[in-house]
C-alpha cells in the first residue's frame, strides 16, 4: 500500500540488496536507454494492474524485470518516473491516431471516432491509466501538470478538427474551437471514467453528444436565408468571448 516515493534514498526500503552489482546504469547499452523504457512500461502496467496506491519503486521494478534501484538512478523519483510514462503513453497514443484524426471532416466523424478510440484505449488499458494519473494527481503534485500536459496533446489535435470542420459552417463566428476542444475532451474523459460505474448511462452520454453533432450538421445544410436567419439570432445572443 506504498504510495510513489518522493525523494530517491540511497539506501531504505525501496532500495534492493544487491544494488550495486545492477544499479548506477552499468551493463552496457541495454542498461542504458532499454533499461528506462523497461521501467516506463512497467509503471504503465503497474497502475493498470495494481492501481496508483500500490504503484512504488518495488512494484515497478517487478513488472519491468529489473533491480528497483534503477528507478531512481535514472528517474530520481517514482512520481518522476511516472510523469515519463504519461508524456510517453500520450505521445504514442496521440501518434497512432493521428492520420485517423486529419481525416475527420465532420461533428459527427469526430464523434465517431472518439466511439471507436473509446474502445480501443480501453481494451488497452489506457483508460485505466487516465483514471490512476488522475487520482494520484490529488495528492502527488508532481502528476497534475505532468497530466494536464498529456491531456493538452489531445485538446491541440480535437481543436485543429474543430477549426477545420466549423470553417465554412454559419456556426464559424459564433464557436471558439481552443474551448469547445477543451469541452469534448473534458466530456470524453467524463463518460471513459463514468462508464466503469454506469455503463448504460455512458452510452446515453454519448448518443446526446451524437444528436447534437446531427444538429449542427442541420444546421450546415439550410438554405442562404435559413442560414441568414441563424446568424441573425446569435448575433443578438451574443458572440463567442
Amino acid at each position: 500500500m506504498t504510495p510513489p516515493e518522493r525523494k530517491a534514498p540511497a539506501t531504505g526500503r525501496d532500495s534492493a540488496s544487491g544494488a550495486g552489482s545492477t544499479g548506477g546504469g552499468g551493463g552496457g547499452a541495454d542498461k542504458g536507454r532499454g533499461t528506462r523504457e523497461k521501467l516506463i512500461e512497467g509503471a504503465l502496467r503497474t497502475l493498470v494492474r495494481q492501481g496508483i496506491a500500490k504503484t512504488s519503486a518495488r512494484s515497478i521494478a517487478a513488472e519491468a524485470g529489473v533491480n528497483q534501484a534503477l528507478v531512481f538512478y535514472h528517474f530520481g523519483t517514482v512520481d518522476e518516473l511516472l510523469v515519463a510514462a504519461c508524456r510517453h503513453a500520450t505521445e504514442e497514443r496521440v501518434a497512432l491516431h493521428r492520420d485517423r484524426l486529419d481525416r475527420v471532416t465532420t461533428l459527427a466523424e469526430l464523434l465517431s471516432f472518439g466511439r471507436e478510440m473509446h474502445a480501443r484505449e480501453s481494451a488497452d488499458g489506457q483508460v485505466t491509466v487516465l483514471a490512476q494519473l488522475l487520482a494520484g494527481a490529488q495528492t502527488h503534485p508532481a502528476l497534475g501538470p505532468a497530466t494536464a500536459a498529456g491531456l493538452d496533446l489531445w485538446i491541440a489535435e480535437i481543436e485543429k478538427v474543430l477549426t477545420r470542420v466549423l470553417a465554412s459552417g454559419p456556426l464559424r463566428e459564433y464557436t471558439d474551437p481552443a474551448g469547445l476542444a477543451r469541452a469534448v475532451s473534458a466530456a470524453f474523459i467524463g463518460i471513459e471514467l463514468y462508464e466503469g460505474v454506469d455503463p448504460e448511462g455512458a452510452h446515453g452520454a454519448l448518443a446526446a453528444l451524437e444528436q447534437l453533432a446531427r444538429l449542427a450538421a442541420a444546421i450546415d445544410t439550410l438554405g442562404p436565408i435559413a442560414q441568414r436567419a441563424v446568424r441573425l439570432h446569435l448575433a443578438r445572443t451574443g458572440r463567442r468571448p
